[in-house]
């Protein structure tokens, strides 16, 4: 049996990866949180019962910690998803972001060093370090340009998988993941806050009650979206090739924040011949007939905003055979229609 320590493993992605890998009877799961009492596991709730899935406390950013867990685990693999994933937070928060995103990297690298250096690395990457774009699409040879300190701590992150993979021959690799989401995505995300409004709407109209409108930002901020169920997929093909190489994880096409919404509205059922736009930038607003849906609030604008982020997924396509099953259309209806049935 092969053992996997995840970690992240109550977010979207971790979780998504225990159920990925979990199908493979030849692999025991050891799935690292930050404190066993917090009762947030919600995405792994229906794995905590079988055999081959086992949590234990792991607190990335403490050195000692994961030190230990490794030097006792001594795993075949190490999955790191435990990060501080909002960009708009790493503002107000830039240390504590380059110490979990950044610093949690190195320590266990570290370990993995000491106590086996068979084990095979990954850590979770993303299309914010590339930042302000200088060629569109971008693939693995862009130019590292981030914009945000989350996209900081990701970027230097990548330096020290790099010089540790060639440093001390480490199977060590941090893939570029362009957004991706799916019905385990945290409230706190755009996508899954659209979704989430969205079904909310529907209730109060179906209710009769008053409805609040959803607030956004920037409209037009262009992203590449793709269904974290795909990605998952990706990421174990990336750790199990010849050698360590590192690929774009993307869909190759972009779409507006407003088309999101749009697509959101419409698979809720509102007829899209009956919602129209009003206003220019910060005045913009959606209406369904004469119903307010979406207004923007200028709070939800980024200090330095990302425009365009479109990912070329080529290689990972040839070179180790990846497919995304899920279009942007299927991911948002799959999305809303979850949310939907939540309520």
């Amino acid at each position: 049996m092969k053992k996997v320590i995840i970690t992240g493993v109550t977010g979207q992605d971790g979780s998504h990866m225990a159920d990925y890998l979990l199908a493979n009877d030849d692999i025991d799961i050891v799935a690292g949180v930050r404190r066993l009492s917090v009762k947030n596991h919600e995405n792994i709730k229906h794995l905590v019962d079988n055999p081959r899935f086992k949590l234990i406390d792991l607190d990335v950013t403490d050195q000692a910690n994961v030190d230990r867990v490794i030097l006792e685990e001594k795993p075949d693999y190490f999955i790191n998803f435990a990060a501080n994933s909002f960009v708009g937070v790493s503002w107000d928060m830039p240390e504590n972001h380059m110490k979990t995103n950044c610093m949690a990297v190195l320590y266990q690298l570290e370990a993995i060093r000491k106590h086996c250096p068979w084990c095979r690395y990954y850590n979770a990457g993303s299309s914010e370090e590339f930042g302000d774009v200088v060629t569109t699409p971008q693939d693995e040879t862009h130019p590292l340009r981030p914009r945000s300190p989350y996209g900081a701590s990701k970027a230097a992150a990548r330096h020290l998988v790099k010089v540790w993979r060639e440093s001390y021959g480490l199977y060590a690799i941090q893939g570029w993941l362009f957004n991706h989401e799916g019905t385990r995505r945290g409230e706190e995300f755009l996508t899954r806050k659209v979704t989430k409004a969205v079904a909310r709407i529907v209730k109060e109209i179906r209710d009769g009650k008053e409805v609040k409108p959803l607030e956004i930002g920037n409209l037009d901020s262009k992203r590449d979206w793709s269904d974290a169920e795909d990605f998952v997929a990706g990421i174990w093909l990336m750790l199990n090739q010849e050698k360590p190489k590192e690929y774009v994880l993307a869909s190759g096409e972009t779409y507006t924040i407003r088309e999101f919404v749009e697509s959101a509205f419409g698979f809720a059922g509102f007829n899209p011949d009956e919602c129209y736009w009003e206003g220019e930038g910060t005045n913009s607003k959606y209406y369904h007939c004469d119903q307010l849906l979406v207004k923007i609030n200028p709070k939800y604008y980024r200090p330095a905003e990302v425009n365009l982020l479109l990912g070329d997924p080529s290689l990972a396509e040839e070179e180790m055979g990846w497919v995304r099953k899920t279009d942007f259309y299927g991911l948002v209806k799959k999305m809303v229609d979850n949310d939907i049935n939540m309520l």
